[in-house]
């Protein structure tokens, strides 16, 4: 099996705490705002769509497609890098893990999983086929 990436702590800023206690809880939050109704990726305080500041947190089951993939392969790592379409609507940049990397397809169905990173920070989301 192929050793893991090791991911640095994030630092947290008072836009992201939120997310990152709900980590560490094992739930994965995404913002959506109030005025437009869609919601966004990657957690700040102003939509990107609307740039309305009325956005809240809400949780997600964390399913999703792959969108767009590359698989590394540098001895003794190999990981994916993708991208991943929520239900919900937004793509995010993640890794695909606990699979066959030569069987990843993109519009395969992915499921939220979580990995440690360093120094006791708070888990970071990462996908898995479903």
């Amino acid at each position: 099996m192929a050793k893991e990436r090791s991911i640095p702590a994030p630092m947290a800023n008072p836009e992201t705490e939120p997310f990152w206690a709900a980590a560490r809880e094992g739930r994965f939050l995404i913002k959506r705002c109030t005025a437009c109704g869609k919601a966004h990726w990657y957690p700040r305080a102003c939509c990107p769509h609307c740039m309305s500041e009325a956005t809240e947190w809400v949780e997600s089951p964390g399913r999703g497609t792959i969108y767009s993939l590359s698989v590394m392969k540098r001895a003794p790592e190999v990981y994916a890098v993708a991208y991943v379409t929520l239900e919900e609507g937004p793509t995010m940049m993640t890794n695909i893990v606990e699979c066959d990397y030569d069987s990843l397809a993109i519009g395969q169905a992915v499921q939220i999983a979580w990995r440690p990173t360093a120094e006791g920070g708070p888990p970071y989301p990462v996908f898995k086929p479903r």
